[in-house]
């Protein structure tokens, strides 16, 4: 008995040990990668890297503001798209599918979320950059809203799903229609939950690069319209990488900064948001 409960402490402190190990690793890659990307990139971020479009290949100087404003407009584009259809899911899926129909869009939404983005950019010009005949940013969101659509339908859900049963009894009993109350109780007691799923997915896309070489294609000339060709910042990034200019290589860092502080300032957002739905 007394061997048993000596090597059950034993046991214990070695996961305790193994699990604290485990999170200082993690932590220490993501220090590293963070602390990497300060250091090359924060000392390039200025006011013209910011606003200025990029130079000529061999050029130093210029900077990503197109590659800014494209990213925007894509992600834009791809919010217009998603966020009603991801919406009205999660309704379908909280309040007014069938049990056994409810699980099986359940099971795609879950199926369409871990799909690699490369094959939704393959996915996306078989449908609409080979019938369009043009690479665009209009098919570029749309690839990017593929991504974001199980993200905002599955967390739009749970929201739905934790606005108390009495909420919904009282608004019926009031006598107004059913989508009525959704619209009126369900969805106004579940919003931060749905702006949560939102920003979460606006996090998920707003670095995706391999979707866009297969749509949005990339350009350094600005927006010049919804069906033309459209730089990001991921595309940029990714091209300056692999260049072997040295200014360019630093750029790409920049551009990579950028990123990180966009996704971060989501991050603290998000939580947030996830604070007060829980002290409420």
């Amino acid at each position: 008995m007394v061997n048993l409960m000596i090597r059950r402490k034993l046991t214990n402190r070695l996961m305790i040990g193994l699990s604290g190990v485990a999170a200082l690793i993690g932590m220490t890659l993501l220090g590293l990668i963070l602390g990497y990307t300060i250091v090359h990139g924060l000392t390039f971020i200025n006011l013209d890297f910011i606003t200025h479009a990029a130079k000529p290949t061999g050029e130093v100087g210029g900077g990503m503001g197109n590659e800014i404003l494209g990213t925007l407009v894509l992600v834009g584009i791809a919010s217009a798209i998603a966020i009603p259809v991801g919406l009205m899911t999660g309704l379908f899926l909280a309040d007014f599918g069938r049990p056994m129909m409810a699980a099986a869009f359940r099971f795609i939404a879950d199926i369409l979320a871990g799909v690699p983005s490369i094959v939704v950019g393959v996915f996306a010009f078989a449908i609409v950059v080979k019938p369009m005949h043009s690479f665009s940013a209009l098919s570029g969101g749309i690839a990017l809203a593929i991504i974001m659509v199980p993200i905002i339908a599955r967390t739009a859900e749970e929201a739905l799903r934790l606005v108390p049963v009495s909420m919904r009894e009282a608004a019926l009993a009031l006598g107004i229609t059913r989508w009525r109350s959704v619209l009126g109780v369900i969805i106004p007691g579940a919003l931060t939950g749905i702006i949560t799923g939102i920003m979460l997915g606006v996090a998920r896309i707003a670095g995706e690069t391999a979707p866009l070489l297969f749509t949005a294609l990339g350009s350094n000339f600005g927006f010049q319209g919804i069906l033309k060709p459209i730089g990001a910042l991921p595309l940029q990034i990714y091209h300056y990488a692999l260049s072997p200019f040295k200014d360019q290589q630093q750029q790409a860092w920049a551009g990579a900064f950028l990123l990180v502080v966009l996704v971060l300032i989501i991050s603290l957002v998000v939580r947030w948001l996830s604070r007060g739905r829980q002290r409420m």
